[in-house]
């Protein structure tokens, strides 16, 4: 389990980026690149990081679900998750 402070962060870089996405797009048409300098520097969204959306756990993310590897396999074994299922042959 990720810290709280860790998922907080993670969420106000994610509103920061909302926030700044108009007029970062419009700095990087012009060419402005003083401008983009001049923005906070966590409006960029290439800072934000995926995290599990039960647990917070930054790696082994799967991007399909919002999960990481250890959720989706505990839930696809309980037969939460609709479509999946353990592989036998």
């Amino acid at each position: 389990m990720a810290k709280e402070s860790m998922k907080a962060r993670e969420v106000k870089r994610a509103k920061l980026v909302a926030k700044f996405a108009e007029k970062r797009a419009q700095l990087k048409a012009e060419g402005d690149y003083v401008g983009l300098q001049k923005l906070p520097k966590n409006a960029s969204p290439v800072r934000m990081h995926n995290r599990c959306k039960l647990t917070g756990r930054p790696k082994g993310y799967m991007r399909q679900f919002g999960l990481s590897r250890i959720q989706f396999r505990e839930m696809a074994s309980a037969g939460l998750i609709p479509g999946v299922k353990k592989a036998s042959w």
